[in-house]
């Protein structure tokens, strides 16, 4: 009894006031349980300080191991932050963060020749790059439910055709008016905004260029990204102001109901792969990535477009007359869901360190071009309002799924679906920002190579 009374008088920290016995244990216990990402704090800190001590003490790999490190560490992190800042979360903040704040940290020399010549390793001599958008783009595809392919694309057909021609033909009215060429408006502006997203978009589309213009790729993902930003960011204050719409003028809109005749109920809840994660099949979705790319490159040369789009309709292509076994189609959607989870975000680190220069990045962004992008969008969003009236469709929701062909693929369908409370729609956003997407990186690379 002595012994716990005396250990009770020296230990100033449980001797006292209740909140002095709590605040320390609730610290710990605070700063155990949180988490950048998945990974514990006190982890992160600690896989974070040996990769740093390794960078600044040259004893980095110059590989896709030290890379990989660098990349995931800086990803996790500004991916995490992006996703938990208000406001900036609702208009693509991990991907901004990721991107600005490594290319920043170039201009700026924050980031030493060893993590350097490691994320170089990483990003160019092991390609993850092209691996990366081969994995989104075959699995993307393959993944969807080929009812929803087939029946949501013909549902979709003429708000996506009426949409994108309108936004075109905005974006380069718009573009004349403030000094822009056709040339520049189209290629530059509105093909990134209406492309899909980075990964399935813009990635495939600055490598077709580079193969057309003979310049290096690295040069033209700064030119392109910021056109797809700005776009998914109007696209989400537009969703967020016709959700409030509906809510005043309820005839306008089905609630997450397209069609008015509701027949749509059945394609909304049509799911696609929901099986297990299988190991062994996600090798097979990795070797069927691996060849849809390298069929692409084969047949380049004779087809006379880049590997790059020909991977895309060729994946469309098996996919919509039901080539492909399921099983395998399984392993190429899990494939795609482990890969685009984990590791986007530090992919946009290596596109920040590599494919983003500051310096044109700022000299691309100008009050024009702002108007520029918000012309595109709001032109597509406005198209599929008032062609809804016509099909037969709510022209709220018609709207919406219209305007998810400018966001920044998947993560862009989520905040404009998010933005609008209607996240019913979303295997027709799929729909609208893939094929919408993917239709347009063919159209402007067949284009460039008539037009260059």
């Amino acid at each position: 009894m002595s012994l716990a009374r005396n250990t009770e008088v020296s230990n100033p920290i449980l001797k006292s006031s209740e909140n002095k016995e709590i605040l320390p244990s609730g610290f710990v216990s605070k700063f155990a349980n949180t988490k950048v990402g998945v990974i514990p704090l006190p982890l992160y800190l600690i896989l974070a300080a040996i990769i740093y001590a390794a960078s600044a003490y040259s004893k980095l790999p110059a590989d896709m191991l030290g890379g990989f490190a660098v990349i995931i560490i800086m990803g996790v992190l500004l991916g995490d932050i992006g996703l938990k800042v208000p406001i900036l979360k609702d208009i693509g903040g991990p991907a901004i963060l990721a991107i600005m704040i490594p290319s920043t940290m170039v201009f700026y020399n924050l980031i030493n020749p060893s993590a350097l010549k490691a994320i170089t390793a990483v990003m160019k001599t092991s390609n993850f790059l092209y691996l990366y958008i081969s994995v989104l783009v075959v699995g993307s595809i393959l993944g969807m439910n080929r009812k929803v392919l087939v029946q949501g694309f013909l549902r979709m057909f003429v708000p996506l055709i009426v949409g994108t021609v309108g936004a075109i033909s905005t974006g380069l009215l718009v573009g004349s008016l403030f000094g822009y060429t056709i040339h520049r408006t189209f290629f530059y502006i509105i093909i990134p905004i209406v492309g899909g997203g980075i990964g399935e978009g813009i990635l495939p589309l600055s490598i077709g260029y580079s193969t057309i213009l003979k310049i290096p790729q690295e040069a033209l993902v700064g030119q392109l990204i910021p056109a797809a930003v700005i776009g998914n960011i109007v696209a989400i204050v537009c969703a967020g102001l016709l959700k409030r719409l509906g809510e005043k003028k309820p005839e306008l809109t089905g609630n997450g109901v397209l069609v008015k005749s509701g027949d749509d109920s059945e394609l909304l809840n049509a799911k696609g792969i929901d099986k297990p994660v299988d190991f062994p099949l996600m090798g097979a979705g990795l070797l069927l990535a691996c060849t849809f790319f390298v069929f692409g490159n084969f047949a380049s040369p004779f087809i006379g477009i880049p590997g790059a789009i020909i991977m895309i309709f060729t994946a469309t292509i098996v996919k919509y007359f039901n080539i492909m076994p399921a099983k395998m189609e399984q392993g190429s959607f899990h494939l795609y869901k482990f890969v685009s989870s984990s590791l986007t975000w530090p992919l946009m680190v290596g596109l920040g360190v590599l494919y983003t220069p500051l310096k044109d990045v700022v000299a691309t962004v100008t009050p024009g071009y702002l108007v520029v992008c918000a012309s595109v969008v709001i032109a597509m969003i406005s198209s599929g309002y008032f062609i809804g009236r016509f099909m037969n469709m709510y022209p709220i929701e018609s709207a919406i799924v219209t305007g998810c062909h400018s966001g920044l693929g998947g993560t862009g369908d989520v905040a404009i679906l998010s933005a609008s409370n209607r996240m019913e729609l979303m295997p027709f956003a799929q729909i609208s920002t893939r094929i919408g997407g993917a239709s347009m990186i063919v159209i402007a690379t067949i284009l460039m190579k008539l037009w260059h």
